[in-house]
């Protein structure tokens, strides 16, 4: 059994659309248009023990509809949802206990308490004991630097700060299951790597699942081996990262350092992006010709210095995606 499983999860909702003009202002108070909208469609996964997942989208795709869903904030039109085989709609109090819930524009934490008031108040809210709450303290102090924080009123806090009471508030009971709706949004360079320091070391000392929605690529790149994509309410793709990227953008890019300069540089299968010098880059599609074959072929009549693979671009394969310029089977 899946630790979160998910199958064919609908939520609808109701639009009511007002006409402009008197008589139109009147129709509306008696007879209001209304339609039923998707926020999700029929959508199914399920993510194992100690996954960090990316659930990407455009806006609008049913991302944080889902994220609620799944933590119980929101009730399904349809559809079943399992957290270690507990519903969250009908059992919140049972599986509240086994999530740690982050939503990046807003905070758990007391804005006029301190920050270590407000973990002790978290403490007595999830009913937390002695022990268990000094040792993740402490983890937070060895991960994130919380000990230097632990004094300062939440309201003074910079954001980076506040994100990282946050990411430290969310695990104080221990959850075996992380949500992380926009993490890093709005942070500078080093709170990034802290926070995607602190995402990869509780996944690998306490084997924490964490499901991770951000617009940030580098969030997904640097920490997910998994994607689900969402678009329209519907699962687009699932599955690993590097899988994805490379059949959406298939093209990769050979860059030479050659020799000495030399006379014919084309090849039937790759196009010359560009020449400088003695330095000349091949754009080439998988599909059609390795790396190694490329290679091989070039080498033959080309006075080959050094050379560099570079893997296809995870923005262009998401780019494509959030486009539609997809076929989806």
């Amino acid at each position: 059994m899946a630790l979160i499983e998910v199958r064919d999860l609908v939520k609808e909702y109701v639009l009511t659309t007002k006409k402009t003009g008197l008589r139109g202002s009147l129709q509306s108070l008696f007879f209001p248009d209304k339609r039923r909208v998707h926020g999700v469609d029929g959508i199914s996964f399920d993510i194992e023990s100690g996954e960090i997942v990316g659930y990407i989208g455009p806006n609008g795709a049913g991302k944080s509809t889902t994220i609620k869903m799944l933590t119980g904030i929101l009730h399904p039109t349809s559809g079943t949802i399992r957290i270690n085989g507990i519903s969250p709609q009908k059992d919140r109090k049972a599986v509240v206990s086994q999530l740690g819930v982050v939503f990046g524009q807003r905070t758990q934490l007391y804005w006029d308490l301190r920050l270590g008031e407000s973990f002790e108040l978290l403490k007595r809210i999830y009913r937390i004991d002695d022990e268990t709450f000094r040792m993740n303290l402490n983890t937070m102090a060895d991960v994130l630097g919380i000990d230097k924080l632990v004094d300062t009123p939440v309201r003074q806090l910079s954001l980076g700060q506040r994100m990282k009471g946050d990411l430290a508030a969310a695990v104080l009971h221990s959850p075996s299951i992380l949500f992380l709706d926009e993490p890093t949004i709005g942070l500078d360079v080093e709170s990034k790597h802290a926070v995607r320091d602190f995402i990869r070391e509780i996944n690998r000392q306490r084997g924490t699942t964490v499901v991770l929605t951000t617009h940030d690529l580098d969030d997904v790149e640097q920490l997910c081996e998994r994607l689900i994509v969402v678009s329209g309410g519907k699962v687009v793709e699932d599955g690993p990262l590097r899988t994805i990227v490379g059949r959406l953008a298939p093209f990769r890019v050979l860059e030479l350092q050659l020799e000495r300069a030399a006379a014919n540089l084309q090849h039937s299968k790759a196009e010359i992006l560009r020449q400088d010098g003695l330095r000349v880059s091949y754009r080439f599609d998988r599909n059609l010709v390795t790396a190694a074959e490329l290679i091989a072929d070039l080498s033959q009549r080309l006075p080959i210095q050094d050379l560099k693979v570079k893997e296809p671009d995870i923005e262009d394969a998401i780019r494509e995606l959030y486009r539609g310029n997809v076929a989806y089977g």
